[in-house]
């Protein structure tokens, strides 16, 4: 008897149709999900920015308070009321100054906390450009000291006066 064939026709050409959908299936099925996942982070982009609309419409709304621009007067621009006696007191720590006045305290808002918080230049930048000036002017007209050359290694070619 004849041995039979492990594959058939028919098997053969169900495998090769088989195969070509998947060929012609991948592509758009790749896009579809890059697609899906682009617009998915476009959403969270869209949430964000609304978010941050929502927050400047509070801000803005707070700033439409005349009680809330006094305070950030006070706070930000170290402005008084005719009347009070604007001061304020140096740490002998060194930590950053608070301006205070002696009439009537304010309630502190975050942003005047963040203000206060940041740190203060030791010196103006200005200055410290005009120090690298001054360094690198000094640095050229020192004279300069011959450095030692490097010992010539064994059957160095170059020549040599003895």
């Amino acid at each position: 008897m004849a041995a039979r064939p492990r594959f058939t026709s028919r098997a053969t050409v169900l495998v090769l149709v088989l195969c070509s959908l998947v060929a012609i299936l991948a592509y758009p099925t790749r896009q579809f999900i890059s697609q899906r996942a682009e617009i998915s982070a476009q959403r969270a982009k869209a949430d964000h920015a609304r978010q941050q609309v929502e927050q400047l419409r509070r801000d803005k709304a707070r700033w439409q308070d005349p009680e809330y621009v006094k305070a950030q007067a006070r706070a930000r621009l170290h402005y008084a009321v005719p009347g009070e006696t604007p001061y304020i007191a140096a740490d002998p720590s060194g930590a950053p100054a608070q301006p205070s006045a002696s009439a009537s305290a304010t309630p502190a808002t975050p942003s005047a906390d963040a203000a206060a918080d940041r740190p203060k230049a030791a010196k103006p930048w200005y200055a410290s450009i005009w120090d690298s000036v001054d360094a690198a002017d000094t640095a050229a007209l020192a004279p300069a000291t011959p450095r030692p050359l490097p010992p010539s290694p064994v059957g160095d070619p170059t020549p040599h006066d003895h």
